[in-house]
Order: C-alpha cells, then sequence, then structure tokens
C-alpha cells in the first residue's frame, strides 16, 4: 500500500468532519443552519463568478484553493460568529494548532503547501487572499438579505457588520457588494452595482444545491450528504490526488469542472449511481439536466453562462482529460464515505463488489489507475466479511 496515498486519503477523510460544524448563517431558504463545508464550496463558486471584481494581478484559480481550505481548522476550533464575544486570541491559538495538526496528515510536501496557504488568507495581505476575505465578508450578508424569511437578529448583525464592522472594509475593497448590501437594508445609494447584482441571481440558486440529498451518507452515518457539501469535498479529493491523474492535467480547469458538475441538481435532483433506472428514466434525466444547465447557467452574463456551460458540457462528455479525471474523482468520494459509514448505500441497493467494479471502479481506472487500485484494497475486506462480492 503507497504511505503516501494512505496518508492522503487520511486527511480527506478527516475533512468530511467540517460538514458537522453549523454555522450562524441560515441556508438562502431559511430551513436550518449551512454548515462550514457547503460554506466553503458556495465560496468557492462566488470566486469563480465574480472573478470579474478582482484586481488584474488576482489568481483565482489559488482564490478558490484558500477558500476551499480557509475553513478547514474548524473541525478542531469550531466557528465562531463575528458578533460573539469570545477570547480571540485564544480562538487564534486553537486554530493555529489545528492548522499544524489536520495539514500534517497529508504527505510533507502537500500539507506544507496547504498550510502555507491557508496562513496566506490569515494575513489577508497577497491579492489572492485580500479578495478571498472579501468574498468571505460579503457572502453571509447577501445569503442573509436574500433569505426567504431572515431572522430580524440576523438582520441586525448585517446591519452592524455593514456600518460597523468588519464589513465596512467592502466599502472600498468591493463597492459593489458594500452598496448593494446598503441597499438591501432600505437606504437610498447612488453607486450603480448592476454588474454584481446580474450574477447574484445564479449565486442566489446555486443555494438551493444545500438542499439536495445524495444517496451517499457522511463518514460517521449521521446523515445524508448534500450535493454542495459533496462538490466541496470532491473539490478537495481532486487537489489532493491530481498527481495519479493518466494523462497531463490543468488542475484549475478539474476543480472549476467539480464546482459546477452537479449546479443541475437544483432543477433536475441527484440520481443515486446505484438505483435502478430504465434507458427511458436516464434519457428523461438527461434531458432534465440539460434544461437544468441552460436554465442556471442562463442566469448569468451571457459570456460568463456560456463558459460555465461549455465546462459542464466537457464534464459531462467525459472526453478530454480534465474531464476524464474529474469524473474518476467525483466516483470515488462516495465509496470511501460508504467504508468509513459501514456500508451505506451499499447496503441500502444491496450492492457487491463486482458491481462497484462496473459501475465505479472502471471509470476511476480510465481517469486514475493508481487510486482505484488503492481504493479496491481498502473495500474489499469489508464485501469480503459481509458476503456482498
Amino acid at each position: 500500500m503507497s504511505q503516501r496515498l494512505k496518508a492522503q486519503f487520511t486527511f480527506l477523510q478527516e475533512a468530511d468532519r467540517l460538514r458537522s460544524i453549523e454555522r450562524q448563517n441560515l441556508i438562502l431558504d431559511c430551513s436550518r443552519r449551512e454548515n462550514s463545508a457547503e460554506h466553503s464550496w458556495h465560496l468557492a463558486l462566488y470566486a469563480l463568478v465574480l472573478a470579474p471584481f478582482a484586481d488584474q494581478q488576482v489568481d483565482i484559480a489559488r482564490v478558490i484553493q484558500m477558500l476551499l481550505l480557509h475553513d478547514l481548522v474548524e473541525i478542531d476550533a469550531g466557528d465562531h460568529p463575528i458578533h460573539d464575544a469570545v477570547d480571540w486570541a485564544a480562538v487564534e491559538q486553537a486554530e493555529q494548532a489545528a492548522a499544524v495538526r489536520l495539514f500534517g496528515l497529508l504527505p510533507q510536501d502537500q500539507g506544507a503547501a496547504l498550510h502555507a496557504l491557508w496562513l496566506e488568507f490569515e494575513q489577508a495581505e497577497s491579492p489572492e487572499a485580500k479578495f478571498a476575505k472579501r468574498l468571505d465578508h460579503c457572502q453571509p450578508i447577501f445569503q442573509t438579505l436574500y433569505g426567504a424569511s431572515p431572522l430580524p437578529d440576523h438582520i441586525d448583525v448585517v446591519r452592524e457588520n455593514l456600518f460597523r464592522g468588519r464589513a465596512t472594509a467592502l466599502q472600498h475593497g468591493f463597492p459593489e457588494a458594500y452598496f448593494h448590501g446598503i441597499s438591501l437594508l432600505g437606504h437610498e445609494v447612488a453607486h450603480d452595482s448592476t454588474a454584481l447584482t446580474q450574477r447574484l441571481p445564479f449565486l442566489n440558486q446555486a443555494d438551493g444545491l444545500k438542499t439536495i440529498l445524495r444517496a451517499t451518507r457522511l463518514g460517521d452515518g449521521s446523515r445524508q450528504e448534500n450535493s454542495a457539501e459533496h462538490s466541496w469535498h470532491i473539490m478537495l479529493y481532486g487537489w489532493i490526488l491530481g498527481e495519479y491523474a493518466t494523462a497531463e492535467i490543468d488542475l484549475d480547469r478539474v476543480l472549476q469542472m467539480l464546482l459546477l458538475h452537479d449546479i443541475v441538481e437544483v432543477d433536475a435532483g441527484d440520481t443515486p449511481i446505484h438505483g435502478a433506472q430504465s434507458p427511458d428514466a436516464q434519457a428523461a434525466q438527461i434531458a432534465l439536466e440539460q434544461a437544468a444547465a441552460k436554465r442556471l447557467f442562463g442566469l448569468l452574463p451571457e459570456e460568463q453562462g456560456a463558459a460555465f456551460h461549455r465546462l459542464w458540457d466537457e464534464f459531462e462528455a467525459a472526453e478530454s482529460p480534465d474531464a476524464v479525471f474529474a469524473k474518476a474523482i467525483d466516483r470515488v468520494q462516495p465509496v470511501l464515505l460508504n467504508l468509513q459509514n459501514g456500508g451505506g448505500s451499499w447496503i441500502d441497493y444491496n450492492v457487491s463488489l463486482q458491481q462497484v467494479e462496473d459501475r465505479v471502479g472502471t471509470k476511476v481506472t480510465r481517469g486514475a489507475p493508481a487510486v482505484w487500485l488503492h481504493v479496491r484494497t481498502e473495500i474489499t475486506p469489508w464485501f469480503d466479511v459481509n458476503h456482498t462480492s
């Protein structure tokens, strides 16, 4: 067994715990609090969509990576709402210790690189970190103010944040976001935020991905995962395991594919890989997803929406090296979750090892054979014990 792969999967499985960290913010339909994993995915999407507002020297790919990992330390240190009276020095110390532990699970070269990127975000001095921080400050504001039925005290927090808190910095760093937030609170403003408001409908609709439940349960088996947090998790998978791709890939494009690949489920829902579907049902599902892609990407300015739609089409076609690898990684993560939670959807759908090999292994092998060899070795004992192979 490769010790490097073992360390990488240890980190990826530990990262699963970020889904259990609840934030103060509600998701857009106000049905529940969001968790830090789906928040991190939504922020990465904000970075991709709002890239035109970044300074010219900003590398959006690095911003996306920062936002994918910026809250990982909350696994150990927890989330602390900005309006709570806490010992911020103690929180900083706890987060520093968490970063050492979590990134220390990875092979030394990867762990050091991710730790350095996390520190860069925390220090907020580089152009990428400054833009990432702006997004981290404005996303909760819009999530609250566009909410279906926001709580009055949450609106009060937003108002305090915009007028006297950290979000005041948006007035100069991201004025379109600042003045649009002020206008949503009922204040008249002269600033033109049209370029932003043209993109917010897509970002708000994407929030619905947090309500789409998948067949796979979390590693601890406590609940089904949703498609937003799944997208976040497989982006981490793609990032950490990119070195095992069979062909040369553009990792930044792979991460963008994985960021966008399940957006259509907002309209079309999720289809379990082990669920039985007739050819007619499969065709109908494909048609639903294509219609969803047209509607959702059509919410964006034409050029940007068309570029995202092409990237989604490329992923679906699974012919380019980037798409082949992205598809492989999309298949790997649920397998490891099932192993963690004691069988999960394998038990629900009475799945055999051969079925996993046929439905998952062939696709993973096409994009990352060393990864599938490792994963198959890991899961075979479970099927041996449960007599389903």
